[in-house]
């Protein structure tokens, strides 16, 4: 009798097991292998609006005028029109170090660009690791009416070196963070006074609704924003790039499908008067939250271009951004450009 009722009770938790993670699982992998199939519009092409993060070495001196020449036969005749180049990262109290510290080789880099590459911007790129939970220290607190100050004083600092713009990365976001909203609305009206850009980098939008709050009950760390929150921070911003890589998808098939989803969920949230960038994984490394062999360039541009078929083709305001130049390859910048980036692709 005890025996039956061991089978019994395996075979119930093995069905319970079934029911909630492998039916699950297999459905939600099924309907990304689906969003990969297909074909993208023939017009789904770079619009001229695509942008690349750039590594601090372009600022501090370990980059000269023959690293822009090839940066210049590198990106000419693509779409890229915009540089985040890393002039920060920002104190965990929103200031910057002056100028001739954190980035003593700014207005080289700018007047070169204009030279060599006069229809591309340069923009400053500030982020910061933030810290939310209540007596936690060392980073930086948005929910501080001082730091947020602090951070358009940087602004304003970065754009007196002669930056087009202001390129924001604050990380982790949460979804619904009333105190980053604050922020963007001080920040906007600043940059635009000294008629600048302000871009923002932002997490992925939740694939399921509401899964940021379940992903945060039970990590601490919800990893997607909600498509309500990405669309009130794309309201404030002249550019929103959705940072999409980093998401342990293991194939590309896989991976692709995820990236359409995205590309849609974020054309719904985002109206005309904002570009909207989707991210290429130019970097390979191999961990938990990315697997290089899935997460290639490849996959995401075939995924965003049959996002952009699916929802909104004739969207003008959107392009991709590459991150991040110092660990891209050969084959990352010809699937880029083979798949969507060149200006002359008929």
């Amino acid at each position: 009798m005890v025996r039956r009722r061991l089978r019994r009770a395996g075979k119930w938790t093995a069905w319970m097991v079934v029911v909630l993670v492998v039916l699950p699982v297999t459905l939600a992998a099924t309907a990304l292998r689906a969003g990969y199939a297909g074909a993208a519009a023939p017009d789904a092409t770079t619009r001229g609006r695509d942008a690349i993060w750039l590594g601090h070495a372009w600022v501090d001196g370990r980059k000269d005028d023959s690293d822009v020449a090839a940066l210049r036969r590198r990106v000419e005749g693509t779409g890229i029109r915009d540089l985040y180049v890393h002039a920060g990262p920002l104190e965990h109290d929103g200031t910057l170090p002056p100028a001739r510290k954190a980035y003593p080789r700014a207005r080289w880099l700018i007047a070169a660009v204009r030279r060599e590459l006069p229809s591309v911007r340069v923009h400053a790129w500030l982020g910061d690791r933030l810290v939310y939970e209540a007596g936690k220290r060392g980073g930086l607190r948005l929910s501080d009416a001082a730091a947020r100050r602090a951070i358009v004083g940087s602004a304003r600092q970065v754009l007196a070196a002669g930056f087009a713009g202001v390129h924001l990365d604050l990380e982790p976001l949460h979804s619904g963070n009333a105190d980053y909203l604050r922020l963007l609305d001080r920040l906007g009206p600043a940059v635009h006074d000294r008629g600048a850009i302000l871009s923002v980098a932002v997490h992925q939008i939740d694939p399921l609704p509401g899964l940021h709050t379940v992903t945060g009950t039970l990590t601490g760390h919800p990893k997607w924003i909600s498509q309500r929150f990405f669309g009130q921070v794309a309201r404030r911003v002249d550019q929103i790039a959705l940072m999409s890589y980093d998401t342990a998808l293991p194939v590309e098939s896989l991976y692709g499908g995820y990236v359409a989803q995205q590309t849609r969920l974020a054309l719904e949230a985002t109206d005309g008067r904002t570009d909207l960038l989707m991210g290429l994984p130019f970097f390979h490394t191999d961990d938990v939250g990315h697997h290089a062999s899935a997460e290639t360039v490849r996959a995401a541009v075939r995924g965003i271009r049959l996002g952009l078929t699916r929802e909104d083709p004739g969207r003008q305001r959107f392009g991709m951004a590459l991150y991040v130049d110092f660990a891209a390859t050969e084959e990352d910048w010809s699937a880029y450009g083979s798949g969507w980036g060149r200006r002359d692709r008929s």
